[in-house]
């Protein structure tokens, strides 16, 4: 069980591990090495995502918000990586199936139609929270079944440097302070939806399948290798694997994912075809996306706007409550409204509540404050209750939430949601988004949004900040900044 792996020193790990490179020039020699690999690599690189926080690390990338053929057609027509939003962390496992089969029947087409041929990423949470393995499993057998060849296997990296998730020895830690926890000693695994009790990638990943994938078939890409410049070993080490083999790769920072990617991409030009999920590192390695700075305050305020901005905060998980009780200690014009949940179970109340939070927001922004909507801090669990149900309750709370963003009668200064599938509901559904410009971070791993012209607010910056992402006080530097 999870128990044999203990919590670490970070600063030791990573000291220990540059002990790894194999010499003083490896980085640069990854760096080379990839971008001559990118250079050789002509697929279309098609990134769906679970939620919209999957844009953490890019910017100046197209998001589209849903998958019909003309949809894809169209993005696979320009240059460079794309991103499809599905919210499927918020679809029961019936619905997910459906939408990844229907996403791969089309993206098969549409990449027939702009020339196209097709690398897929499954960009799930770097906690390791989604429908996995059942969203790569279904895009497999339907890309296979609508002409993509065959693939030799499935990646697992949930590496991501901007949260703290990393990945030694197969073992998925989450950093917490000074120390790195093996992840399912965090709050996240003990997630209702999605729980999960092993650390240890092939672990996790036979748990996940329900026993289905052992974990003793799983191939470790380790940390030595990637580090080590051993691109033969590694090559002739998935070469060698028979049938569709699943693959975990270790990473502590992005040159390790840049020294993944020439492996894959090596043996893809080759002919051999990779399965993707992971956390929000991959694509931009995949997408050949440039490091650029955090944006500026201008870049993310409507500077015409006479009102305040608005946050909405629907995350429950205890990093969000820190932040939000780290707000109510700034001294910026802020309005604090709870969004009262506890009627979920009585017909009409929550609209009723989204009516009366909407009018004091209103109010709150016409005086220049900023108002910050939360929804009550106790999470609704009821005893026995099936995780599907709860999921449906989740996503019905949220509805309701966001129901205030879409009824405001004048646009804010600026926009801010916290949560995933908060964050979706407000893009899709409040602000009516079919397409949007990723900017860039307004933190480290904290992306904006560029809403389009189809939208609710065309050209609002709209900022997703993730649940499980940032310090206490990453909320309030944010919203100071931008007040």
């Amino acid at each position: 069980m999870d128990e044999q792996f203990k919590p670490l020193n970070a600063a030791e790990v990573f000291a220990e591990c540059e002990k790894l490179w194999a010499d003083e020039n490896a980085r640069t020699t990854v760096r080379r090495l990839y971008d001559e690999a990118y250079a050789g690599f002509h697929s279309q690189v098609m990134v769906l995502d679970d939620d919209p926080t999957g844009v953490q690390t890019v910017h100046d990338i197209p998001v589209v918000t849903d998958w019909k053929e003309d949809t894809l057609t169209d993005a696979m027509r320009e240059d460079g990586i794309f991103f499809v939003l599905t919210n499927s962390r918020s679809f029961s496992a019936e619905k997910t199936e459906a939408a990844h089969r229907e996403i791969a029947e089309n993206a098969c087409r549409a990449a027939v139609k702009a020339g196209k041929t097709l690398t897929v990423i499954s960009r799930g949470d770097s906690t390791l929270r989604g429908h996995y393995p059942l969203e790569t499993e279904t895009l497999r057998r339907a890309l296979e079944e609508n002409g993509h060849p065959a693939f030799a296997g499935e990646v697992l990296c949930p590496f991501f440097r901007e949260g703290g998730r990393f990945t030694l020895n197969g073992v998925h830690y989450v950093k917490e302070g000074d120390q790195l926890t093996p992840a399912a000693q965090t709050e996240f695994a003990r997630d209702k939806t999605f729980g999960y009790h092993h650390s240890y990638l092939p672990e996790y990943i036979e748990e996940k399948s329900g026993g289905r994938i052992r974990a003793d078939q799983v191939i470790v890409l380790s940390l030595a290798e990637l580090r080590g410049l051993q691109w033969q070993a590694m090559e002739e080490k998935l070469k060698s694997a028979k049938g569709y083999r699943y693959i975990v790769a270790d990473a502590l920072e992005e040159t390790d994912v840049m020294a993944l990617a020439v492996v894959l991409m090596r043996l893809i030009r080759q002919g051999r075809h990779y399965m993707l999920r992971s956390a929000a590192a991959v694509p931009k390695v995949f997408g050949h996306v440039e490091d650029r700075p955090l944006l500026s305050r201008e870049e993310m305020i409507d500077v015409s706007s006479p009102f305040g901005g608005l946050v909405i905060v629907g995350s429950h998980v205890k990093k969000t409550t820190d932040q939000l009780n780290c707000l109510r200690e700034s001294s910026a014009p802020l309005s604090f409204l709870e969004f009262d949940v506890s009627g979920w179970s009585r017909e009409g109340a929550l609209t009723q509540e989204t009516k009366r939070v909407t009018a004091l927001a209103e109010e709150a922004m016409k005086q220049g404050k900023t108002a910050v909507v939360y929804t009550s801090r106790t999470l609704i669990a009821p005893e026995g209750m099936n995780p599907e149900k709860m999921l449906e309750i989740s996503v019905n709370i949220s509805n309701a939430l966001t129901g205030v963003v879409s009824s405001l009668s004048f646009r804010p200064r600026f926009l801010i949601a916290k949560g995933g599938i908060t964050s979706s509901d407000v893009g899709v559904k409040a602000l009516r988004v079919k397409k949007a410009l990723v900017l860039g971070q307004a933190a480290p791993g904290i992306p904006v949004w560029k809403t389009g012209k189809e939208s609710l607010f065309p050209g609002l910056s709209y900022v997703i900040f993730p649940g499980n992402v940032g310090g206490a006080d990453t909320l309030r530097i944010i919203v100071e900044t931008l007040c």
